[in-house]
């Protein structure tokens, strides 16, 4: 297969090549057909599997096709994601497939006044942040009245950080006669009640089961005491200095610790996280691509948008609360079609954790150092066999019963 046969023209396949695409992924096969035909989309795939190109292709032929320039303060095309990172992505990605459309970025962090001064003279596609297109939208410096194309991108994450409030004061306000795509990498229940508000008839492709990870990440997971977790990461990071490697943590601030626990132990190390100012985001994944720095310490914020293909080890440094994001996690190793590698550290208080994320990929993870933990049901089992009598002294089984049940 290949994108002449998707139904591309050789110009923009000739695009392609030059920027060492020559065979569309799994996702793009399924779904940049339907997409050029002006169906709406919903596309389900794990992270790496190329869904930016799956919808970003039937939208850069669409309005290529158009003539004329967008109207002040419009735009043509909107794509929506959840993070700063993934958006500034996207716009990356589009940039390089197209040829003449205008692209306009609108982001936190960064100025309002500036992004209102861009979309003043009218854009093609507006890449955009729910938040700060609110922003926008409340200052009047955006009309999306002639908006005909709506994407939506890496939907169940933004439906995490209350997406679903923001959509219904954007979506109103885009034509009602538009194409709608929406692509996620898991399918909660709250996806499907999303799709049927805001997609018309839409298709369905899926290249692999809602939940599930890379084929090609190793997975392991660490019993370890919440106090031993960093000795053990210094130690296991000591093993690939000159591999890049991310490692998740659950708040701002432990990942601000770690990152400086790091850094006095000899690493490469930066951070990203909600406390960082856009430039300080921008600079650190900038040496972490260029390999300057080796240990990039992030939350959840990095677990989508992260398109680099060098990173060997993703490391759980604290398991995440929601299962999903396990799998976004890791999904930033094994990219490109590499091999990679994603470890867990599990404290007892993260057992519960640990047992949400492997039902959610319907299976266990390799168990590559400490026992496992108790479960509830047996920590509360061996309590009850050590409850000590009246007298203060433990229960005995009776040696009857106990010859009883061995006859």
């Amino acid at each position: 297969m290949t994108f002449t046969d998707l139904g591309l023209d050789a110009r923009l396949v000739s695009r392609l090549e030059g920027l060492g695409l020559t065979a569309p992924t799994p996702i793009q096969t399924k779904a940049i057909p339907h997409g050029l035909a002006g169906r709406d989309v919903l596309g389900i795939a794990q992270t790496g599997t190329g869904k930016t190109a799956a919808f970003g292709l039937p939208l850069v032929v669409a309005l290529s096709a158009e003539r004329g320039r967008p109207a002040p303060k419009s735009a043509r095309g909107l794509v929506l994601a959840p993070t700063r990172e993934l958006a500034a992505q996207i716009v990356a990605t589009l940039e390089s497939i197209s040829e003449r459309l205008s692209i306009t970025l609108v982001v936190g962090g960064r100025s309002l006044n500036a992004q209102a001064g861009r979309l003043a003279r009218g854009t093609d596609i507006l890449v955009a942040t729910p938040g700060r297109l609110i922003d926008l939208m409340d200052r009047r410096a955006i009309d999306l009245g002639q908006t005909r194309f709506l994407v939506l991108d890496e939907a169940d994450q933004m439906l995490d950080i209350g997406f679903i409030h923001a959509l219904r004061r954007i979506a109103p306000r885009l034509s009602a006669e538009r194409q709608t795509m929406m692509f996620s990498a898991t399918m909660p229940s709250q996806m499907s009640e999303l799709a049927r508000e805001y997609l018309s008839d839409p298709v369905r492709v899926e290249v692999s089961p809602p939940g599930k990870a890379a084929e090609k990440v190793a997975q392991s997971v660490h019993f370890v005491a919440k106090d031993g977790k960093q000795a053990l990461l210094i130690d296991l990071l000591d093993g690939h200095r000159d591999d890049r490697a991310l490692v998740f943590s659950r708040t701002k601030h432990g990942a601000e610790r770690l990152m400086k626990q790091l850094d006095r132990a000899g690493f490469a190390a930066a951070s990203i996280h909600g406390n960082k100012s856009q430039g300080q985001r921008d600079r650190a994944l900038a040496a972490f691509r260029q390999g300057d720095v080796r240990v990039l310490v992030a939350t959840d914020v990095a677990a989508r948008g992260l398109d680099i293909p060098a990173v060997g080890h993703v490391y759980n440094y604290d398991l995440p609360n929601v299962p999903e994001n396990y799998v976004h996690r890791i999904g930033r190793t094994a990219r490109a079609g590499r091999d990679g590698c994603a470890v867990a550290f599990c404290a007892e208080e993260e057992a519960g954790e640990l047992r949400a994320i492997e039902k959610a990929l319907g299976a266990s993870l390799d168990v590559a150092g400490g026992t496992p933990w108790p479960t509830l049901q047996q920590q509360a089992k061996r309590s009850q066999g050590n409850r000590p009598q009246a007298n203060g002294r433990p229960r005995r089984r009776s040696r009857r019963r106990g010859a009883r049940a061995a006859a």
